[in-house]
Order: structure tokens, then C-alpha cells, then sequence
């Protein structure tokens, strides 16, 4: 399977050279056609990584960091110009993966590209359960089990349960969680998210983890420990 790398870059001879280098490599490379809308461009891609510059237009690229992060673990690379410690330090803190400052070797780039993919796919596929509110949501069947109980989740119900969790007490919206299970979310009736989140909840009634999927009135859902 192809890798889909998704880059925010306002440079379009760096992106191009960006799109050819990492092509060479059999890498997809999307990117966003609308600074304001960085978001709806990630959650329509679903990248496998991001490389993202500082400076952008509308919002710098910490602002898209943490925007992703509320999100998704996706691997992120900050590309920058700017050499100042600090700037480094903020980008870690936010939650990047690396800094590489311009400019750059391609090779190197690719190097650290290739270093995260592996280091974070390979742990991915090696790590089949994750732990919730004292439950195993095992995430090859899509069973949970909770001392001794097990209940097993829909195709749809799993995905909104693994995402909500993953992404650790932070709020999905609606609209990122009906772009994320059918694509498309102008074809779909916004009552069908809600007859899902309420399948799941009837679910994990059995288990008492109803309570863990929150409503937040007017932004989404989250997964909450109890």
C-alpha cells in the first residue's frame, strides 16, 4: 500500500519538488488547495504523514499542529527556514515527530520520512489492543471485553469507539467523524452519525462505559475516562 503524505507548504516550487522527490519513491503526496480549510483537506486524505512549514498563510503551521493533534496521532514533521531554538522546542511540544530545517537534503528528508513510517506502523500493526475505562477493545475483531464480559461492535460503531479513544479525551466533530467513515458526508442523512453513536452507547451499556462517549453540544463527541 501506498503511503499518502500530506503537506502544508505555501511554496509551490518546494512543494513540487517535494511531490516529485517523495513520487520517486512510490509516496502519494496530497496537499491542501485552501489555506483557511487545512482541516477538511487532512480528514479528506487521511494521511499517513504530515509535513507542515511554520510560516503559512491565515494560520501558522503550530496552529495546524495543534489542530491535527486534537485529532490524530498522525506522525508530523515541521519544514522550516527558521533555525531558532525555541521554534524547535515549540513544535516538539506540540506534538511533532521531527524539525528539518531549509534546506534540506532530499535524501535526508526521505531517510527520516521512511524512519517514522516504520517506527510508527510497525508498532501500530504489532500492537493489536488498547486499554479504555478498564476494558480491551481488541482491534482485529472489535470485541471489548471488561471483566470477563465481551461485547462486539458493528463495523461503523468499532470505528467511532477506536477513534473517540485514540484521540484521548479530545473532541471530534460531527462533520470530521461523517468525513472519516463515508467520505462524503453532503450524501449522508446527519441522522445516521446519530443512530450510530446511539447503537454504540446501548453497547457499552452492558459494560457501564456508556457514560465514557460524551455529547458536546454544538462541537461532537469525545471519549472520556470514567
Amino acid at each position: 500500500m501506498n503511503r499518502n503524505i500530506f503537506i502544508i507548504e505555501d511554496d509551490d516550487l518546494l512543494l513540487e519538488a517535494l511531490r516529485e522527490g517523495l513520487g520517486q519513491w512510490s509516496y502519494e503526496v496530497s496537499n491542501p488547495s485552501d489555506f483557511a480549510q487545512v482541516m477538511d483537506a487532512f480528514v479528506e486524505h487521511r494521511p499517513h504523514l504530515v509535513i507542515v512549514d511554520i510560516q503559512l498563510p491565515k494560520f501558522d503551521g503550530f496552529h495546524w499542529c495543534r489542530e491535527i493533534r486534537a485529532v490524530s496521532q498522525v506522525p508530523i514533521i515541521f519544514l522550516s527556514s527558521r533555525d531558532h531554538p525555541m521554534d524547535m522546542v515549540m513544535a516538539m511540544n506540540l506534538g511533532a515527530d521531527d524539525y528539518v530545517q531549509k534546506p534540506f537534503h532530499m535524501d535526508v528528508l526521505l531517510a527520516k520520512i521512511q524512519a517514522i513510517l516504520r517506527r510508527t506502523y510497525t508498532y501500530e500493526a504489532s500492537s493489536d489492543v488498547m486499554e479504555w475505562n478498564q476494558a480491551w477493545i481488541d482491534l482485529k475483531s472489535g470485541a471489548i471485553t471488561k471483566e470477563g464480559q465481551t461485547i462486539h461492535l458493528t463495523k461503523n460503531e468499532f470505528f467511532i469507539l477506536r477513534v473517540l479513544v485514540r484521540a484521548n479525551n479530545k473532541i471530534i466533530s460531527r462533520h470530521e467523524l461523517m468525513k472519516m467513515l463515508w467520505d462524503d458526508d453532503q450524501y449522508v442523512n446527519d441522522n445516521t452519525l446519530t443512530a450510530n453513536i446511539t447503537r454504540l452507547r446501548q453497547q457499552l451499556a452492558s459494560l457501564n462505559l456508556a457514560e465514557g462517549i460524551v455529547t458536546k453540544k454544538g462541537l461532537g463527541y469525545m471519549a472520556v475516562t470514567l
